[in-house]
């Protein structure tokens, strides 16, 4: 079976457990694709990259979210009315 790999370091199951902070380090900040068999088990994100896909995740959201409410109807308000 082919798999896709969406990352550009990978390692294997064992030796991620041999050596996992030398794992995630082998990928320099960017995801690891771990392997079983030859085949993506998962992907071992690092802290710092895994809060900067949730950050995007949740501006992706709330940029659809804005977009489903653009044609609603607009009440104008001052600051003072805040």
């Amino acid at each position: 079976m082919v798999s896709i790999v969406l990352a550009e370091v990978t390692a294997s199951v064992s030796e991620l457990k041999r050596n996992p902070m030398g794992t995630v380090a082998a990928g320099d900040g960017a995801p690891v694709a771990i392997l079983n068999r030859n085949e993506p088990a998962f992907y071992c994100v690092p802290a710092k990259a895994y809060e900067a896909m949730m950050d995007r995740l949740e501006d992706f959201e709330l940029n659809a979210l804005a977009d489903s409410r653009a044609g609603e109807t607009v009440i104008k308000v001052t600051l003072d009315e805040l």
